[in-house]
């Protein structure tokens, strides 16, 4: 495909930029404990500029250190020291021709005291984040004039840093959109009541940055087209506020939505399409004569070339798709679309930042590590290497490997490759999954890896090629705990459901264990027109399941009729009942069943052969859930980690 308005070059004020591509503010926590760019954290952004984004926008960068602090580690315009450092940041992005923004942010009561060191919260009003669940207090009219004065003081120092521009985010429910939203900003005062009165916050920050920093500084506004909370921000109010914004001297609005209480709608889960929200960019392009920038959960440059094609927005914002793929735009530009790795929507990035460490990726074990994983060394002299499974693990093992100038011969049992990945691909919503596999395969085809499917090797297999080293990625073992009727042919295991894509109607199910293989199994089901039951012996359904992509399946289960139990203990099955023990007061519970589905998570793999493997060479590693059962990111750390440092 022709990528024309993708690669047009575009300007934000008096900024040119040479393409179409924005990278948004995504959290990193890679900045140092003071708030200065990092080594890290410049070597994460200079990999995506590399990769030929023409605009890239920091993650949330803090204005102020009392009650401003959105993550640990994060980036921070706040005290004159941070410019040498963020010098150093804008420098490593402009040598490769791409411009950088500084995001300039403040949590208000999207925050939580133990990230404030026991400060309360602050917002406009004192209404609890049902997310956060803390009160904030609300701030006072001085409070917010003096807070005015630390954004702009914050735009100053990136300025004099030689940063090329900054954004104001006003969405997402952090405290400028909290000013915007009648949900949250109850005022009396100036500040609140009136939409213009919502909006002075803001235009008192963007005046003063114009100000100070002159008219020819660029300034995007990160707006919410929709809120999608009650009482929220609605589509016909952002289109006000965004031909507002642009009266008082706005370079840029970038156009995204949701809040931490919808925030599925924000970061989206798999299920979710590309360009669904694009109907929020296009009514405020129409409107405006300013740039519009919007992120529409673009998964593809195919898709990011419509969207510019149809007038939704000016430019595209590639999130997660350059944390998937930092050369994204470089293979759209040199025509190598199959080479990208996609983002699979796992949540991974999110859900790693919001337990605390740093931004990872499921998909590209470098990310954050980009320091230490800078080139791979091409020693393998075509010495052979052995790798059993082609699942996710053994897969990134055989791309590395094969980079590295080994010969790879790889062994898979089933007749296609991605192990565990092609199997979550099945149920309806999960088919990104496949593009994952799909890319993973291409590569090690165009690497020239020795694939052998159907084949489950003997150990004089693998001898007859003497390796110099065996990878074992065979997967784990489905737990089957020991109980009466466990054998029963009305007893099912979860992976054999979606690797057979059973098929089944009108049948009664009840599915045990309440993870993402259970909860999605149970989807699966319930699709093809069965009742299903799901399951937990513990008190919590999905226990260790990022947030939103929890929400998104159970609330899916639920509409569907699907029921979901807690506190109940498998103790046994018979042909058409499954026998329950209720773990709070050791109540018996019968079910009616056709079928009992296990879905109880996976044990390393315990198999013979790895036995006689480690016994006959010396250099055998076992990866993936073969070793310690896991997800995808982990598989694919497992893989890639192991194979670049195989000696």
């Amino acid at each position: 495909m022709e990528y024309i308005k993708m690669f047009e070059k575009g300007k934000i004020g008096s900024l040119t930029l040479k393409n179409r591509v924005v990278m948004p503010a995504i959290g990193t926590s890679l900045a140092t404990s003071t708030g200065e760019a990092s080594d890290e954290i410049i070597a994460y952004y200079e990999e995506r500029a590399k990769g030929g984004c023409g605009l890239i926008i920091t993650e949330i960068t803090r204005i102020d250190n009392i009650t401003g602090v959105g993550t640990p580690n994060q980036l921070a315009v706040t005290d004159g020291f941070q410019v040498p450092r963020l010098e150093r940041l804008a420098r490593a992005v402009q040598k490769h021709g791409s411009k950088i923004f500084v995001q300039l942010h403040h949590p208000g009561r999207q925050t939580s005291s133990g990230l404030l060191g026991g400060t309360q919260s602050v917002a406009p009003s004192a209404i609890a984040c049902n997310t956060i669940g803390e009160v904030p207090r609300a701030l006072e009219t001085e409070e917010i004039d003096a807070m005015v004065k630390q954004f702009v003081k914050g735009a100053k120092i990136a300025q004099m840093a030689g940063i090329d521009g900054v954004e104001l985010h006003a969405a997402h429910g952090y405290l400028l959109g909290q000013f915007l939203s009648p949900h949250t900003n109850r005022r009396t005062d100036k500040y609140g009541g009136s939409l213009m009165n919502r909006m002075r916050f803001l235009t008192d920050i963007v005046l003063g940055i114009k100000h100070i920093c002159g008219k020819d500084f660029p300034i995007s506004v990160r707006i919410d087209g929709d809120e999608f909370v009650d009482g929220g921000i609605k589509l016909d109010e952002a289109v006000k506020t965004a031909i507002y914004l642009e009266s008082i001297g706005v370079d840029a609005i970038n156009v995204s939505s949701g809040t931490y209480e919808s925030a599925p709608t924000i970061i989206e889960p798999i299920s979710y399409p590309q360009g669904w929200k694009k109907h929020l960019s296009l009514a405020i392009m129409e409107k405006v004569s300013i740039p519009v920038i919007a992120c529409n959960n673009i998964k593809s440059p195919q898709v990011a070339e419509k969207l510019l094609q149809a007038g939704v927005s000016d430019f595209v914002a590639l999130g997660r798709s350059q944390l998937a793929d930092p050369e994204f735009v470089l293979k759209a530009k040199e025509g190598r679309e199959a080479e990208i790795r996609p983002c699979i929507s796992c949540l991974e990035c999110i859900g790693q930042l919001m337990a605390g460490t740093a931004v990872r990726c499921a998909v590209n074990p470098r990310v954050g590590y980009e320091n230490e994983f800078k080139e791979f060394k091409k020693d393998g002299e075509n010495k052979v290497v052995a790798i059993i499974g082609g699942g996710p693990a053994g897969m990134e093992a055989a791309r590395v490997l094969a980079t590295r100038d080994f010969k790879v011969v790889l062994f898979e049992k089933r007749d296609q490759l991605g192990g565990s990945v092609q199997l979550g691909s099945v149920p309806t919503g999960k088919e990104k999954l496949y593009a994952l596999v799909e890319n993973m395969e291409y590569q090690i085809n165009k690497l020239g890896v020795d694939i052998r499917l159907n084949t489950s090797p003997t150990l004089e297999d693998i001898k007859a090629l003497n390796p110099h080293a065996v990878f074992v990625a065979m997967g784990g073992d489905d737990i089957v705990p020991p109980m009466p009727g466990i054998d029963g042919d009305n007893v099912l295991l979860a992976s054999e459901i979606l690797e057979k894509e059973m098929k089944f109607e009108g049948k009664k199910f009840v599915v045990a264990g309440s993870g993402m293989t259970g909860l999605e199994t149970a989807h699966y089901l319930v699709s093809l027109g069965n009742k299903v039951d799901v399951i937990e012996m513990i008190d919590e359904i999905g226990k260790g399941s990022q947030a939103s992509a929890l929400y998104d399946v159970t609330s899916k289960l639920a509409k569907a009729g699907v029921g979901m139990e807690t506190r109940r203990k498998l103790v046994g099955v018979s042909k058409d009942e499954v026998y329950l023990q209720n773990t709070f007061n050791n109540e018996k519970i019968v079910k009616e069943a056709d079928y009992l589905v296990l879905a109880l998570g996976i044990s390393p793999k315990r198999d013979q052969l790895i036995t006689d493997l480690e016994n006959e060479f010396e250099n055998v590693i076992v990866i993936g859930d073969s070793q310690k059962a896991g997800n995808v990111r982990e598989a694919v750390k497992a893989g890639f980690d192991r194979a670049y440092t195989l000696a």
